[in-house]
């Protein structure tokens, strides 16, 4: 009797492309098409591939096979991909472009050295090949984990049979461009409903004004507020650890996108008091309010959490835990999950993908854990020397743990800090740039390590690839605070102002009680959309050794701008005693920023009265140094 192995299986999305004409194009021009053909895949397909985790399979000449373990991934990927391919088609004459089709299919494959088998591979194909050319074509398998997902809408196209398969296939169509199409709305009232209409306008007249009627509806997102846990042994490291806990509970409920959680510093006005629930659910606008304690003895701690209703003052649910020390991190998993499933937000197969792919890998050592929080705490009111501090506990932390995300992540945020308070700007920020993709690295799915990728990135001047590692963050963790500043030092550079200002004010809404280290993010959104009294607001979270180098230039230029002279003059003589190779070129020369950014430093630096050349000392750090029309002249 013949014994068959079991098929290695898994649930995969994977994604099929070809080119379109690609049989015409080699007759026309073999050795043109197969140098467009590479060059397109070494410049944007492969590492578009490589950015959002996926894997090719194969290689078929026109086409290729790639499979992504996150559909989302999958579906992100094939739009950015067509977008980029769109652009560079738009500069080339029509003989030498290449359009693709792709299709995407989320299915249950077999894995056989190396290659992919099954239905979930063909159908894929077949929907490639429906597929017009630049566009993405997704089944309704793959569109049903990408609802709430996705920056571009999915049209459905209906259900077609399509070759050796043997039941109908949904289809949907990725927009990548436009608003959706909407019928009239007498023309999609079928007749028979005609008679019936005005009864039916009152009706819908009655449901918008209950809508909007002052009280909670059971429709609305559960709203959450996590008050920080209390710390019942007293000492410094166990108030570290009931901070880490608290901050990363929040951050593992943020990430899924059926809940609002309020913020951290928005809660931490009520550490150590006496919590009246109710009180702070109208304070805070939210339902539900989740306390705790936790307590160390020696190798061991005892934690408690309860979830209340902030309207009634009940209890909805309640643990208590005394488990090895090194359990605590399973502990702050366990009361993410216990409040999820209160709201059966952790139920279904959309809603277990997204909270699935909401968890972040918890570190194999509390010592490193204790000393990444430590090396955070230094970092929450910067200076040069807390930034410094913060470093060299950082990479005790990564000593102890080399596989923790998180202290890679702040530590590549404290190399970026040190870059702006003075230390060496290239191997500051070299060093950042290592950390933060060591962080993506380990642990793909937190966001914050391609937040802090993205601004190394945009630190380099890598603008496109700083936004996708921005974007990605956005949509990992979309409640985020800090996600969120994230992206608002960075929305000016990205061509964005008025966008970055505008998220500024929503995070202010969001975490009106906002650390020090958050205005440097505001401060700059603000200054380059030009509302320089918020960008001045905003500083006086503050003290002036909080200000690093930008800091100063934008404090002085924006009192400058708004005419206050004599506050602009005296901001400048502060700036030049800290830093006295602070002038106009050097800020022109800083690879961070973009043209028009560029343009706003020089013109209100000049207003301000800077001085505009920089010493040689500082020139001939840079291999092309951009020189000043008045200072070319002194040559």
């Amino acid at each position: 009797m013949v014994t068959i192995t079991p098929l290695e299986r898994k649930l995969l999305a994977i994604l099929a492309a070809d080119v379109v004409g690609y049989s015409k194009a080699m007759e026309a021009n073999e050795a043109g098409t197969i140098a467009r053909l590479m060059a397109i895949r070494a410049e944007l397909t492969d590492p578009a591939i490589a950015r959002h985790h996926g894997r090719i399979v194969k290689l078929m000449g026109d086409g290729a096979l790639v499979v992504f373990d996150s559909v989302v991934d999958a579906v992100v990927c094939a739009a950015e991909i067509q977008n980029a391919v769109a652009a560079r088609n738009a500069s080339l004459p029509e003989p030498e472009r290449l359009a693709f089709r792709i299709g995407i299919n989320l299915g249950d494959v077999a894995l056989v050295d190396g290659d992919v088998y099954g239905d979930g591979v063909n159908v894929a194909a077949r929907l490639e090949q429906l597929a017009e050319p630049g566009g993405v074509m997704v089944s309704g398998t793959a569109c049903d984990h990408l609802q709430g997902k996705l920056d571009w809408p999915l049209d459905f196209v209906g259900e077609q049979q399509v070759k050796n398969i043997s039941r109908p296939v949904r289809m949907y169509c990725l927009r990548l461009h436009g608003k959706r199409l909407r019928r009239p709305l007498l023309r999609s009232i079928p007749r028979w409903a005609m008679p019936v209409l005005p009864a039916f306008a009152s009706f819908a007249i009655l449901v918008s004004a209950w809508q909007f009627w002052p009280v909670e509806l059971a429709s609305a997102k559960p709203s959450v507020a996590v008050l920080p846990f209390d710390n019942l042994g007293g000492d410094e490291a166990t108030g570290r650890l009931a901070d880490g806990m608290t901050e990363d509970i929040i951050t593992d409920l943020s990430r899924v996108s059926e809940i609002d959680v309020i913020a951290r510093n928005s809660t931490e006005a009520y550490k150590g008091k006496p919590a009246d629930v109710r009180q702070i659910g109208r304070d805070l606008n939210v339902r539900y309010v989740l306390e705790g304690s936790i307590q160390r003895q020696g190798e061991r701690i005892r934690a408690t959490a309860q979830l209340i209703d902030a309207q009634t003052g009940t209890h909805v649910w309640s643990q208590r835990w005394e488990r090895p020390a090194q359990d605590v991190f399973a502990v702050q998993t366990e009361i993410a999950d216990s409040i999820l499933s209160q709201f059966e937000v952790s139920t279904g197969p959309i809603k277990s993908a997204e909270h699935d792919a909401a968890r972040r890998k918890r570190p194999k050592s509390l010592t490193a854990y204790d000393l990444n929080l430590l090396g955070v705490e230094k970092q929450l009111s910067p200076t040069a020397k807390s930034v410094a501090e913060s470093i060299e506990i950082l990479k005790q932390a990564v000593a102890t743990d080399p596989g923790y995300a998180r202290a890679w992540i702040n530590l590549a945020w404290a190399h970026s800090m040190a870059a702006s308070y003075g230390a060496e700007w290239e191997a500051s920020n070299r060093a950042g740039l290592e950390a933060a993709e060591r962080a993506v690295e380990l642990d793909p799915n937190d966001a914050e390590a391609h937040a802090v990728l993205g601004h190394m990135l945009g630190l380099r001047g890598e603008f496109d690839r700083a936004k996708t590692e921005l974007d990605i963050a956005l949509r990992l963790n979309p409640g985020s605070f800090g996600i969120i500043t994230s992206y608002v030092g960075w929305a000016s550079g990205f061509g964005e102002p008025k966008r970055g200002a505008e998220l500024a004010d929503r995070a202010i809404r969001l975490n009106p009680n906002y650390k020090p280290w958050a205005s440097n993010p505001l401060r700059y959104a603000y200054f380059h959309a030009g509302r320089y009294e918020d960008a001045l607001k905003v500083m006086e979270r503050q003290t002036p050794d909080n200000y690093d180098n930008y800091g100063w230039v934008e404090r002085a230029a924006s009192f400058a701008a708004l005419g206050r002279k004599a506050d602009a003059e005296a901001t400048v003589k502060e700036a030049l005693r800290r830093y006295p190779d602070l002038t106009i070129e050097t800020m022109a020369n800083d690879q961070a920023f973009s043209a028009a950014e560029h343009q706003r430093h020089i013109e209100t630096m000049r207003l301000a009265g800077f001085p505009a050349c920089a010493k040689p000392e500082a020139l001939a750090k840079l291999a092309k140094p951009l020189r000043l029309p008045e200072c070319e002249q002194d040559k």
